[in-house]
């Protein structure tokens, strides 16, 4: 990858946009299609910007129903038609005694990690407050349905389910434009939730934020286009637009919000 790509992007995400490099250069050079694990949003927009501006292949996202956050990328060349099919991606209904227990997304989340597979395995966990699905890869739906027998202490079974068999996600992005001194993980907590800066610096350094489903114990982080921070007990943001400046050097941005 040219030295001069890393610029435009974190430091921490060096190694992902020379996986991308990887990728490109594999379907250049063998002609085939190349499918990616489960990508954040911020992953697919890297991902995305390096493609048109590297090469002439073309990409498709397909995260199991059109609101996804979590998403495989298909990249193939100008030839190919992909599928539904081609982005190996199955639907699990997690069956459970819904009349004396509750599930959260923490904890299936917790629970399939721990059977040994890497999240980039996993796409969204869907809930209609009752009902719960999962996204899974084919390659490792069967030995996740074997393993996942228990989430917590409540005894659960994981079922293949068809596409028309989806559930309609309860929680749903509010849209809110607002201006932020700065970018800071801190800063957009504070003002999103208007909480004083205080109280976010706690929150992020006791561990209860998240930044694209990792940890993130830096007040100072700052974020960029389509991260999503989730605040345990609040909610979660997404940076949904960067639109610019005010006259006294606030960031406007355009937000998706989901409150708790």
């Amino acid at each position: 990858m040219d030295a001069n790509v890393y610029q435009h992007f974190r430091a921490d995400e060096r190694s992902f946009i020379d996986s991308v490099g990887d990728w490109i250069e594999q379907v250049q050079s063998q002609y085939v299609p190349y499918l990616t694990d489960f990508l954040d949003p911020r992953q697919s927009y890297i991902l995305e910007t390096l493609i048109r501006q590297d090469s002439e292949l073309r990409f498709s996202f397909y995260g199991g129903y059109e609101q996804a956050e979590r998403k495989r990328c298909l990249i193939f060349p100008a030839y190919y038609e992909p599928t539904d099919e081609d982005f190996e991606t199955s639907l699990y209904e997690i069956h459970y005694p819904k009349k004396f227990a509750r599930l959260g997304h923490g904890k299936i989340l917790g629970t399939l990690i721990g059977t040994g597979i890497k999240r980039s395995y996993f796409g969204d966990i869907i809930s209609d407050g009752e009902r719960w699905q999962v996204f899974i890869a084919k390659e490792v739906e069967q030995f996740v349905a074997a393993q996942v027998t228990r989430i917590g202490k409540v005894a659960v079974r994981l079922e293949a389910v068809k596409y028309t068999e989806l559930i309609l996600p309860k929680d749903e992005w509010a849209q809110e434009r607002g201006t932020v001194t700065s970018l800071r993980l801190d800063s957009v907590i504070s003002e999103i939730y208007n909480i004083s800066r205080q109280r976010s610096k706690q929150l992020i350094e006791v561990g209860k934020v998240k930044v694209n489903w990792t940890e993130n114990t830096h007040p100072d982080f700052l974020l960029e286009l389509l991260d999503i921070v989730s605040i345990r007990g609040f909610g979660r943001i997404q940076i949904q637009e960067l639109e610019g400046k005010t006259k006294k050097e606030k960031y406007r941005v355009l937000f998706g919000v989901l409150r708790k």
